[in-house]
């Protein structure tokens, strides 16, 4: 064999090792395909499940046929109000706010704009105003601290410098509140904050950025801690709880842990949570002496076992309930929404006349009670007329079950009617996940819990988040001896005041 005829014979293998591996190539995605198409066969030549036969009606005679032919009727639903017409609106548009800051040009033309003149007289001013924006530009502080030495003993003296939120911070109060409001309140991502940054030219490393949340709730937590002593010894607050993904190291998995949110009409505690356990909750508000606005779930048997906390129920899951049964019992179920639609109106009128106290209370009895007494009576005379896997006598039994917890807004005129406005809490919990998919760490979801809290505190009692904020770390931070307040009087309720 000449030398030629062995570099063909090495050209001919390479050529096929290349095809051999094309073919590898090819067949592994057909595996792939096949391995995908597979299921889809199966699923396809399965039989039908058989056909479960309907199961018969309930037959309703004597004292129970009669009770449910004179059940109550439900309300009537009020009449529409005739809109008033909307009164009429000035054309043209409307002035621009005047506390805003004016940027003034003054435009004079240089010469007639016919012949080329430069004799001109004033005639007269167009004036027009925009809104104009500046972009937020960042700065430096720079403080300078000059060390005298006395003249009488020698010794030096070097003067405190401006408050900060921790020592040795690389940012201010103010910078760190506007950052904890982007993050907590705003609900930006951090990755577009470090963007927004970089465009400014200030570069921060994303490490840096997770460093000032850290920082941040670390100050704020004793605030957070205030809030919680105050929830247990007020006598009613409402909680809920909603999914969040946390990593754990050793774990192949993102954990799905839990946030829970402890509220009432002053302040708000977000607490995490690794799993949802009955034992965690009865040892949480152990000390609480009050009524608990909740779901029904089972988790909070035990906390109602010891009769110090009283159970009070949440009516939108039960008007929930009777909605999903329209789908197969439209008249029936459409009459109980009725009665739950008329309570609900009567609550809506009393919260428009902005009632409280004992007007709410006299109220609720006077115009509440006679329609859940009406709608008692007509749960017991539809129960005996439905099966028992009907979606409407779930709705039932939810509230043969529940009735003390779910009525007992009546008779306090603290309490509310259901648990939404801690539910809605959680929209912000929900765009939150959207934006960072899971915490970092169970520290991670600790720290996110206090500044949600702190967040949701202030917006409860409507104080301007970032003032706060950079108010409550110049008095946390390395002047709190200065201040010298205590914890209470450095609270979102405390600056409220201060605004008064």
């Amino acid at each position: 064999m000449t030398k030629a005829d062995g570099e063909k014979l090495l050209r001919e293998n390479a050529e096929l090792r290349a095809v051999v591996v094309r073919l590898t190539e090819q067949l592994a995605k057909l595996t792939e395909r096949v391995a995908e198409l597979l299921p889809v066969a199966q699923r396809r030549q399965r039989k039908p499940a058989p056909e479960k036969p309907p199961e018969p009606r309930p037959d309703v005679v004597g004292d129970a046929k009669q009770a449910f032919e004179r059940r109550p009727k439900p309300p009537k639903k009020p009449a529409p109000k005739e809109r008033a017409k909307k009164p009429v609106r000035p054309t043209g548009r409307k002035p621009l706010p005047q506390h805003l800051e004016a940027e003034e040009h003054a435009r004079r033309p240089d010469a007639c704009g016919e012949c080329g003149s430069t004799a001109l007289d004033v005639a007269d001013e167009l004036v027009e105003e925009k809104l104009h924006v500046v972009k937020e530009h960042q700065r430096r502080r720079v403080v300078r601290r000059t060390t005298c030495r006395c003249r009488d003993c020698g010794a030096r003296t070097t003067p405190r410098s401006l408050p900060a939120p921790y020592e040795r911070s690389k940012v201010t109060s103010e910078w760190l509140a506007w950052f904890v409001h982007n993050k907590f309140a705003l609900l930006s991502p951090l990755d577009r904050i470090r963007r927004d940054l970089a465009d400014r030219g200030v570069p921060l490393a994303m490490s840096t950025l997770v460093g000032f949340v850290e920082r941040a709730a670390d100050v704020l937590a004793p605030i957070d801690g205030v809030h919680w002593k105050q929830l247990l010894a007020s006598s009613w607050m409402a909680t809920d709880s909603t999914g969040l993904k946390v990593l754990v190291p050793n774990l192949p998995a993102a954990h799905n842990g839990y946030i829970e949110l402890y509220r009432n009409s002053e302040c708000a505690v977000f607490q995490y949570a690794a799993y949802k356990s009955s034992d965690d909750v009865v040892a949480k508000l152990r000390t609480f002496r009050g009524k608990l606005t909740a779901d029904a779930e089972h988790r909070f048997n035990a906390v109602y076992a010891s009769g110090d906390i009283v159970e009070s129920g949440c009516n939108a899951h039960g008007r929930r309930k009777f909605r999903d049964a329209e789908q197969t019992q439209p008249v029936l179920a459409t009459e109980g929404g009725a009665f739950l639609g008329a309570i609900y109106g009567e609550e809506e009128k009393a919260q428009k006349k902005r009632l409280a106290g004992d007007t709410l209370l006299a109220h609720r009895r006077a115009r509440i009670r006679p329609i859940a007494d009406k709608f008692d009576r007509w749960l017991a005379a539809v129960k005996p007329t439905l099966l028992p896997s009907e979606p409407l006598m779930i709705a039932v039994q939810y509230y043969e079950r529940h009735r003390d917890a779910l009525f007992r807004f009546i008779d306090d005129p603290d309490l509310p009617i259901d648990n939404s406005a801690t539910e809605r809490e959680f929209q912000n919990v929900a765009k939150l996940r959207l934006n960072m998919l899971f915490a970092g760490s169970t520290e991670g979801a600790h720290r996110a819990c206090v500044l949600l809290g702190i967040i949701a505190t202030c917006r409860a009692i409507g104080v301007p988040i970032q003032a706060y904020l950079a108010w409550a770390f110049d008095r946390l931070g390395t002047h709190r001896d200065v201040f010298g307040l205590k914890l209470e009087d450095m609270t979102p309720a405390a600056f409220k005041k201060t605004l008064a």
